[in-house]
């Protein structure tokens, strides 16, 4: 019975797939590239020899937009110099490159502006052959978060479903699950349930499957439709992506993973970590003796930069020295640093040459660790992402050399503050950017908020933006209240963190209106808080309440007593003379009138 419903469904799944692809707007021929207003838009393009298009999406709103290129074909034996979509973070080419497609890539590139515009410019070779590219794309609000959508997924094994699930999944849908199991182990997946909108190169609902943690590389399949499919990983790592468009919802799917141990050389303790100063990598002795070596083969970029040695081999390279190079990617910065294991003391050698290679990707809320053996000479490629250490405090003069150490800082109305953002960081060749601060009464930044900055741009009459100096952002202000009887002021700044050798970097544009802002690039963004601000007088209101001694605390209660006896006595009083005054009344009366005796008619 469930074979044939199924037999019946899949006819009408194709149907309303093949309507749905019929409604989408076509661009082949002559059209080449077009300016995109819409909230939502698929694009199917066609384009043969020699095109250089620009489209560029651009809207008047808070929202920014995601990108999907669910399916591209170039031309055979294209490469990425000659053939490929590049996409940038604003409305034009001159804006920062977002990312690339060519005909190597492995991945389904989803990708995400800064704000509400984005251009892509697909460039094709002389070949004589039609490319086919099909995009979709839409405007969302980046704080909109769906409940069991995407996450981190650890231990053996476990299970997950698609948001909804067994309802329909919702409309724009965009959902990553990370996997990671224990070390030297692979993942088995399975789809037990599976139903996605069909159709035959999947552009317009489909689910994406990653062997690693990654989703611009090493893609182990894509599939929709009505199917069990089942992947497999090469390692303790997996990504699992779920992309929906407007139309045509189903019920989605149900999915169970579990670990499988892996043969081969054991991996104890070894792991990168990143910080704000330097990268730490940690081999064990063990797993350099499995892969034939041990400590005395191992040769950092810099021979200076000798690790410790214990029961592991421990490097620790900052981030502007020992060999570590620095490679600025728009919206991010990568540091890597490289080991190279080879035999010594030998005349000849018949092993590999081998190297570890370390990065460190500094990008904003997130910290993962991802270790893989891979089959070349390149025994292992370790990457993690890390956070640069930002702190914010006040200081009590614009030299800015004496901190304000005490909370809540109480000041004088429109008294002058000056604060200051600081990035604790071994690299120097980077640069400081307060892009907005807002003020609010509450710690939770709630309605009512103040902007003080937005977008670089002063918006209260008395800030003043000091030039950004190498590790340092720095403004000043006059101090404030909120009405409404608020005691204090909170301030929450986002700051940008870009590297100083770009010239046309967002931390030296300065102020940028919002029509025009997130075009130049910026490697880090965070945010942080500090406060309250109270006014002086709440201090010496709060300095008399609790200045009590202790012989006016055992004073209060006859004093309270006093009290009581006095307030009894004038209610008394009042009683008294309310009484007399009524008395004197009636008397009056009785004088000033008489009584008139009716005559009887009768």
């Amino acid at each position: 019975m469930l074979a044939l419903r199924q037999f019946l469904l899949l006819p009408l799944v194709a149907a309303l797939a093949l309507a749905q692809d019929n409604s989408i707007e076509s661009t082949g021929g002559p059209r080449c590239g077009v300016s995109l207003q819409e909230q939502k838009k698929a694009l199917k393009i066609e384009l043969n020899a020699n095109a250089n298009c620009v489209w560029q999406i651009q809207r008047n709103t808070n929202q920014t937009i995601r990108l999907a290129f669910s399916h591209f074909k170039f031309a055979p034996s294209s490469s990425c110099e000659t053939e490929s979509i590049k996409i940038y973070d604003g409305p034009s080419t001159n804006s920062p490159l977002l990312g690339q497609v060519c005909s190597d890539t492995d991945a389904i590139p989803v990708l995400e502006s800064s704000s509400e515009s984005l251009t892509f410019l697909i460039t094709t070779n002389s070949v004589d052959f039609t490319r086919y590219f099909f995009a979709f794309y839409y405007y969302f609000s980046p704080e909109t978060r769906l409940e069991n959508c995407g996450g981190q997924l650890t231990g053996p094994n476990g299970t997950f479903t698609s948001p909804n699930y067994p309802v329909r999944y919702p409309e724009f849908t965009y959902c990553v699950w990370h996997i990671q199991t224990e070390k030297n182990s692979k993942i088995n997946l399975q789809f037990q349930d599976f139903f996605l909108e069909l159709d035959k190169n999947c552009q317009f609902d489909f689910t994406a499957v990653y062997d690693g943690l990654a989703t611009n590389t090493s893609l182990i399949g894509k599939v929709c439709g009505r199917a069990q499919p089942k992947f497999e990983s090469s390692s303790n790592v997996m990504t699992v992506v779920l992309f929906t468009d407007y139309a045509n919802s189903y019920k989605g799917f149900s999915a169970q993973y579990t670990s499988v141990p892996l043969p081969g050389p054991v991996e104890p303790d070894t792991f990168l970590t990143c910080s704000s100063d330097s990268m730490t990598i940690v081999l064990s002795k063990s797993y350099l003796a499995s892969l034939g070596y041990n400590e005395t083969h191992l040769q950092p970029s810099d021979p200076s930069c000798s690790p410790v040695v214990t029961d592991s081999v421990t490097f620790s390279f900052p981030l502007a020295s020992c060999g570590t190079t620095k490679k600025d990617e728009g919206h991010s910065i990568t540091y890597t640093n490289i080991i190279s294991l080879s035999p010594t003391g030998n005349i000849i050698t018949r092993q590999k040459s081998a190297q570890i290679i370390a990065k460190c990707k500094m990008e904003n809320n997130s910290t993962l660790e991802v270790i893989y053996v891979t089959k070349n000479d390149v025994i292992q490629n370790t990457t993690a992402v890390g956070r640069y250490n930002v702190s914010m405090s006040f200081y009590d003069s614009d030299s800015f050399s004496k901190p304000v150490h005490q909370s809540p800082y109480y000041v004088d109305l429109n008294q002058t503050l000056f604060a200051q953002a600081t990035l604790h960081s071994t690299d120097p060749n980077l640069l400081v950017f307060i892009d907005t601060c807002i003020a609010s009464p509450q710690p939770e930044f709630g309605s009512p908020t103040y902007d003080l900055i937005r977008s670089g741009c002063n918006k209260d009459d008395t800030v003043v933006t000091y030039p950004p100096l190498e590790h340092y952002g720095r403004f000043k202000f006059s101090a404030f209240r909120f009405l409404w009887n608020f005691p204090s002021v909170y301030l929450q700044c986002d700051i940008l963190i870009c590297d100083s050798k770009n010239a046309n970097s967002r931390c030296t544009e300065g102020c940028i209106p919002r029509q025009k802002r997130a075009i130049s690039s910026y490697t880090w963004k965070t945010n942080t808080i500090i406060g309250p601000i109270r006014l002086k007088r709440n201090l010496r209101s709060a300095d008399h309440s609790e200045s009590l001694t202790k012989a006016d605390v055992e004073e209060s209660p006859k004093l309270q007593q006093y009290s009581f006896y006095t307030l009894s006595f004038v209610v008394l009083i009042s009683n008294i003379i309310i009484v007399v005054a009524v008395i004197l009344k009636y008397h009056k009366r009785q004088a000033g009138y008489g009584y008139q005796k009716i005559q009887n008619s009768y």
